[in-house]
């Protein structure tokens, strides 16, 4: 818990210090888009709290987050965690389905390729994720726009779900999942190949171990020795690249956020640098970092599950 805190301490204080130093600020920007002389744009910034030096900036900001106070957005005027708040469950939602499926699709594909090491589909399988992995996310989002939305019409190319659609329960829940079907294929499909790799990878070298050998010579059968002993073994570095790549997820949810006009904090955060609200790009970074450390203790456990002898060391320890 203490590691975990001075992790999101040195992440704002980085984060703040990067930004000061980035050229312009959000009176800038209000500047770009509205116009203004230099008397208002100086009332801008002593209302705004930007004409104060940096060290008084980051101990005010560092006060506000030690009561729970994120803020205030200059670019969409309201307070920063009720912007979050409403964004944040769209990116949750979106992430949570992409990572499910890649991970679930990814290992079960890498366990049918790594079952029979050096066959056609071991050969063909790997193929097929290296050229899907070298596909660029944004890319294999507009092949699928054009295919499924424009041509077939099959899926909403936008949005979340239908606005004021007047929907509820179940109908609701249905209009969402056909909107959020294209991006979450779009965010799991790179990843998916990346985890098949990793599984395929991985029980390789699980076979090629002793206790295989040791386990056949007791007569067990193939199958209860890959499913009982080399796939469990195999997922411990599938479950370390499942906590590593959340981060990357997130920046990648920026891009297909994007694409696909969701209002999730991927777009947020890019509203926020085109506004140089900086206030509010430094709460987005503090939520994805917050969120980042939990997945990653989920991680944790989930690594302990599967191989109790790193619970008992942590424990001796």
């Amino acid at each position: 818990m203490a590691s975990s805190m001075i992790v999101l301490l040195v992440v704002v204080i980085g984060a703040f210090l990067l930004m000061e130093a980035a050229p312009g600020d959000a009176v800038d920007a209000y500047a770009v888009s509205l116009g203004g002389d230099a008397a208002m744009m100086d009332e801008l910034r002593a209302q705004w709290g930007l004409d104060q030096s940096l060290s008084r900036r980051l101990q005010v900001y560092l006060i506000s987050l030690a009561q729970g106070n994120l803020g205030w957005s200059v670019a969409f005027s309201r307070p920063i965690l009720d912007i979050i708040s409403e964004r944040l469950p769209n990116t949750l939602l979106l992430m949570g389905a992409s990572t499910a499926l890649s991970f679930f699709i990814g290992s079960l594909l890498g366990i049918y390729a790594g079952a029979k090491p050096g066959s056609f589909r071991d050969r063909f399988l790997s193929a097929a994720s290296l050229a899907l992995y070298a596909v660029p996310g944004f890319w294999l989002a507009l092949v699928l726009i054009i295919f499924f939305s424009i041509s077939l019409r099959w899926f909403p190319s936008g949005g979340v779900e239908t606005i004021a659609s007047g929907k509820y329960g179940l109908a609701r829940a249905l209009d969402i999942v056909r909107h959020l079907t294209l991006p979450v294929l779009s965010l799991s499909m790179i990843y998916l190949a990346l985890y098949l790799r990793v599984m395929r990878s991985a029980m390789g070298q699980v076979w090629q171990m002793d206790f295989v050998g040791a386990l056949r010579a007791r007569g067990l059968s193939e199958r209860r020795i890959l499913w009982r002993h080399v796939v469990r073994n195999a997922l411990l570095p599938l479950v370390t690249m499942l906590g590593l790549q959340a981060a990357t997820m997130l920046g990648g949810s920026v891009v297909i956020e994007s694409v696909f006009a969701i209002p999730g904090l991927g777009r947020l955060a890019q509203e926020a640098v085109n506004a140089r609200d900086t206030a509010l790009l430094m709460g987005i970074i503090l939520i994805s970092a917050l969120m980042v450390i939990i997945v990653n203790f989920i991680t944790d456990l989930f690594y302990s599950w599967l191989d109790p002898r790193i619970a008992k060391a942590g424990d001796a320890a």
